[in-house]
Order: C-alpha cells, then sequence, then structure tokens
C-alpha cells in the first residue's frame, strides 16, 4: 500500500508522529506503525496472562480464608469490603453481580477488572481483607531500609500496568518516548520487565507460560533498528 492510502485510512494527524519519528520516510513509518501494533498486541496478550494469573491467586487465597463466594460475601453487609472506607469495592462487585443471568462465584470474578484487582492491595482493602494477600507472591523480595515491598509497593507498580493496559486498550501507541515524537521503546521494555517480575514473584515460570506469545524484545529490536 502507498503512503497516502494508508494515511487516509488511519489518518494525518496519527501518521504525522510516526513520519516525523522516520525523518520523513513513509515506507519506514509505515513499518514503524506496524511494529507498534504488533508489539501492542504482544504486550496485551502478556498483561491479560498477568491479570489472570494473578486474580486467580487472589481468589485461591481469599477462598481458604473467606470460603468459595468471598467476593459476594465481601460486599454483603457485614463484608470485609463493606465499609465506607473501602470506597466503591462493594459497589464495584455488586454491580458485577447484577450483571450476571445465573449467579457463580467464577463468574463474578470474570467481571472484576484489572483495577479492582489492583485496589484490594490498596490500604484500606488490604488491611479489610487481613493483611495477608502478599502471601501470593512467595518470591517477592525481602524489603530493605530504602524500599520496603508492601502492599503499597505493590498497588504503585500495578497501576503502572494498569495504567499500559489502558494505553494499548485505546490504540494509544508504546513505540515512542511518552507525549514526545521520538523514536523509543524504553517505556514498553520496562513494563514488559515489571509484569514479568510479578510472574515470577509468584513462582511463576514465565518463560514456559509464554512460550511461542512473547517476542517483545525481538520487536523492540526491531523498532529501535528501523
Amino acid at each position: 500500500m502507498i503512503f497516502s492510502d494508508f494515511q487516509q485510512i488511519m489518518s494525518s494527524a496519527r501518521m504525522s508522529r510516526y513520519l516525523n519519528a522516520c525523518g520523513g520516510n513513509t515506507r519506514k513509518a509505515m513499518t514503524l506503525y506496524r511494529l507498534n501494533l504488533k508489539l501492542s498486541q504482544e504486550l496485551f496478550t502478556i498483561v491479560s496472562c498477568l491479570e489472570i494469573a494473578l486474580r486467580n491467586a487472589i481468589d485461591k487465597h481469599y477462598t481458604v480464608l473467606k470460603g468459595n463466594d468471598w467476593l459476594r460475601d465481601a460486599a454483603r453487609p457485614g463484608g470485609m469490603f463493606s465499609n465506607r472506607q473501602c470506597g466503591k469495592t462493594p459497589y464495584i462487585i455488586a454491580a458485577g453481580e447484577r450483571k450476571l443471568t445465573i449467579y457463580s462465584h467464577s463468574k463474578l470474578i470474570t467481571e472484576m477488572d484489572f483495577g479492582f484487582w489492583r485496589y484490594v492491595f490498596a490500604r484500606h482493602q488490604f488491611h479489610a481483607g487481613g493483611q495477608s494477600l502478599l502471601a501470593i507472591f512467595p518470591s517477592k523480595p525481602i524489603s530493605t531500609p530504602t524500599v520496603n515491598y508492601n502492599n503499597t509497593y505493590v498497588f504503585d507498580e500495578l497501576e503502572k500496568i494498569n495504567n499500559m493496559r489502558n494505553r494499548l486498550a485505546h490504540h494509544e501507541p508504546v513505540c515512542f518516548l511518552i507525549n514526545n515524537h521520538t523514536k523509543d521503546t524504553t517505556y514498553a521494555r520496562q513494563h514488559y520487565a515489571l509484569m514479568l517480575q510479578f510472574f515470577q514473584w509468584m513462582n511463576i515460570d514465565e518463560a514456559a507460560l509464554l512460550y511461542g506469545i512473547d517476542h517483545i524484545n525481538e520487536i523492540c529490536n526491531r523498532i529501535d533498528a528501523l
């Protein structure tokens, strides 16, 4: 496809960033756009795997402590999240339950998004749950005087991944410096490494799990070399 047709489909405003990053070379601009799509697809696949692994680990942990319907029960009067300090958490759970034609715990679990699972590590939710949830990360580093690997640390790191997930969902590019026209894969590489870190903290063999679907470094190298 010639660049003028490609640009007409994707819009001049969208393609201008790629064109500037490639010094006006239209062939490279189209290649960069396609490589960004590949990178976005693979990052989204990995964050999806992480989301499932994370929510399953949280579910197993609270099922042992709170019972088979812990999530629904948490939003009911007297439930662990049913208090003012936990903010919207019980309402999000209740809204998810209302969407279900037939209730099951597993279906309710899948109604909760990445942001919800991040928030179970927020201060009030973490304390309401018994302050034991970090047990799902058996290989998490031991805190030091300079870095406290506590629930707040996990909450903040998951926010970075959630923000990236939202960028991908809204088709924002991940091959540039943030708010810049400079071609750069630092953002993608850093968030990729962060996701792998969480797999490792959960004692998940990320290389085996992502076999055949993880080409992040290869694509980043191609973008850097373009």
